[in-house]
């Protein structure tokens, strides 16, 4: 284009010399100045239209997705990505956006009512088989749409959220017959928390309360979970609505000991929760790692004891005719474990509370009643004094054992306490359990738990010797390796890219239907994104290989879970592993090169990996605009 102006330039000038040397005149006044900022603006305005065809893209894949998710069988994957798609078309086109919420919130009540039904028959066969219950609690899938409706349309919002109250009671009668633990919360209760304390999480403690407030109506897991959250944001909103709850647990009739346990843990032991069972058997959830008790205002904390010591102290019913969630043995270790609080606090209460001890003893077992038992300490003794001479504890409880799967249980139990500490004595307890299968399973749960302190601490080298020596799944050892390659990344890039070779070798040991091999690839090139990116473009093709092979596989789930089941109880551990999401290397592919994306994007044979994929780039795209 410059060297055509220059030529007819040169035409002109024969036919008009003066005018050709006043427009010399006029180009000598061009600066050097002038003519770099004439370069920039015309940078920027291209720079603007690339980013402006690029926003388009984005808009379209999200409108073109949403359309296609009304098709998707799956309820649950339909309503993530319309209410996904909606609240990225927010800014640009919010009827269309507003037409799609709707839309995802129909198939979010199928995919929940599915997942109640699922989860109830799961709870009924644990039951029956084994006596006690463990599960990953399930998403609620209306939490999450209405978690982005909320944000958007606060009518729209509080529409959906009278739903949900409209559902809470068919909810409570499907789960009636039910045998339910009792730090179980409704699932319609459990949803309006789940959202409530996301809020919390974002900020919007006012928002937070709103959806709250009709869910905080008994005492479970999730109140005092949310309720030991909001104090962190609000102390005296928190402490508000806990002396609204002592208050309605001592008019209702129904409190019981477990009630007691429940309130104790915003007191005392936040964010752990403990219950126990009929015959002795306990529950311990726990949503965090030791967390200091609040500093109560001293009325609060008074009128705690006084409604524990009203509910604990009410006449023991005859065995057949009592109907707590507790019984007499759960009762009596209850009592066992909040009586050192009442010394501390109100022991004009204690005599009482030990004639009432003394009177369930003798329908207590005798291993319960007087050996030793993590539930009853866990939170009230302080963790020194619980870990001074573990072994010896233990070593009482052994003495009791009856026979070898009471010891088994009990060296099972006591492994997986010393592993989540880090101490090494786990391992020998390992060794002597004498039930092959159970001691197999201690040995993968412990291996499993060191690798975790070793990534907790970002300790390479440890990590990597675990991820080859330990007893782990194939998955397990490729989060090892990827782990440790990210913690090398800045000081040996070469070291940590021979880590993430070693992870893809191991990767291509899992199954080739198994949902775990593409999730392994999405870490392994999420690592060489950064070590090296050219090797990341050809480990993607690999990937999408292995999600195309693997039927359950859909980019969207980045938990890592251990669980070990024995005699006593269960112990479960959850662990956030972001880099087996899709979400994170296509939105790193997406800012390099666009339609190269999408194009691998649309690769993906299933629903649910091709519209995680294709959400990521379209986020990534209208962030940039944002910016």
């Amino acid at each position: 284009m410059f060297r055509t102006v220059r030529i007819s330039l040169t035409v002109l000038s024969l036919l008009a010399t003066p005018a050709f040397t006043r427009a010399q005149t006029a180009q000598a006044k061009d600066t050097p100045a002038a003519k770099t900022s004439s370069t920039k603006k015309a940078a920027s305005t291209e720079a603007n239209a690339l980013a402006e065809q690029r926003r388009i893209t984005a808009l379209s894949l999200l409108t073109a997705l949403a359309d296609e998710a009304k098709g998707f069988q799956d309820q649950a994957l339909r309503a993530r990505v319309q209410a996904r798609a909606a609240d990225a078309l927010w800014e640009s086109e919010q009827d269309r956006a507003r037409a799609f919420f709707q839309s995802a919130w129909s198939a979010a009540e199928e995919a929940d009512a599915e997942t109640a039904r699922r989860t109830a028959e799961d709870i009924r066969k644990q039951q029956q088989t084994s006596g006690s219950v463990a599960i990953r609690t399930p998403p609620s899938i209306r939490n999450e749409v209405l978690r982005l409706v909320s944000k958007r349309d606060r009518a729209l919002g509080e529409e959906f959220l009278k739903r949900i109250e409209e559902s809470r009671e068919r909810d409570a009668a499907a789960l009636s017959a039910l045998n339910r633990d009792p730090w179980m919360a409704q699932p319609s209760q459990a949803q309006r928390l789940q959202l409530a304390t996301q809020l919390l999480q974002d900020g919007d403690v006012e928002r937070s309360l709103q959806y709250a407030d009709p869910a905080l109506t008994s005492v479970n897991v999730d109140t005092m979970n949310f309720l030991s959250a909001l104090r962190e944001k609000n102390a005296a909103e928190a402490d508000k609505r806990y002396s609204m709850m002592l208050q309605m647990a001592t008019a209702d009739p129904a409190s019981d000991a477990n009630t007691i346990s429940g309130l104790s843990s915003y007191a005392f032991t936040p964010f752990l929760y403990v219950a126990f069972s009929k015959d002795g058997g306990s529950s311990q959830m726990a949503r965090r790692g030791p967390t200091p008790p609040p500093n109560l205002p001293a009325p609060l904390r008074k009128a705690f004891f006084d409604t524990a010591a009203q509910i604990l102290l009410r006449p023991v019913p005859p065995p057949d005719q009592d109907t707590s969630s507790s019984g007499r043995a759960g009762k009596f270790l209850i009592l066992k474990r909040l009586i050192p609080l009442f010394e501390q606090y109100a022991p004009d209460r204690v005599a009482e509370l030990r004639t009432q001890m003394a009177a369930l003893s003798p329908d207590v077992p005798e291993g319960y009643r007087t050996g030793d038992n993590r539930a009853v300490t866990r939170g009230i003794v302080p963790d020194d004094a619980n870990s001074s001479d573990p072994m010896q504890r233990m070593q009482e409880r052994l003495d009791k054992a009856k026979d070898s799967g009471d010891r088994d249980s009990i060296y099972a139990d006591m492994a997986s306490a010393l592993a989540g500490a880090g101490d090494e004595r786990a391992r020998q307890l390992v060794d002597k359990i004498e039930d092959t299968d159970l001691r197999h399973q201690t040995q993968a749960y412990v291996d499993f738990q060191f690798l975790n302190n070793a990534i907790q601490k970002k300790d390479a080298q440890e990590t990597v010797r675990l991820a080859r020596s330990g007893e782990l799944t194939h998955i397990q050892r490729v989060w090892g390796l990827t782990q440790a390659a990210h913690f090398l990344m800045k000081t040996e890039r070469a070291r940590a890219a021979e880590l993430l070779e070693e992870a893809a070798t191991e990767a291509r040991r899992i199954d080739g239907s198994a949902p775990e091999r593409p999730r392994a690839f999405v870490a392994i090139t999420s690592g060489f994104l950064e070590a090296e990116p050219t090797r990341a473009w050809e480990m993607i093709a690999e990937t999408i290989k292995a999600a195309n092979a693997a039927e359950g596989f859909t980019g969207d789930d980045s938990r890592m879970t251990a669980m070990l089941r024995f005699k006593e109880g269960v112990v479960m551990n959850t662990y956030n592993a972001t880099d087996f999401d899709l979400l994170g290397i296509f939105r790193a592919l997406a800012k390099a090169d666009l339609y190269r994306a999408i194009d691998l994007a649309k690769s993906f044979t299933g629903e649910a990996s091709r519209a995680n994929a294709t959400l990521a780039i379209a986020r990534a795209v209208l962030e940039e605009k944002q910016k």
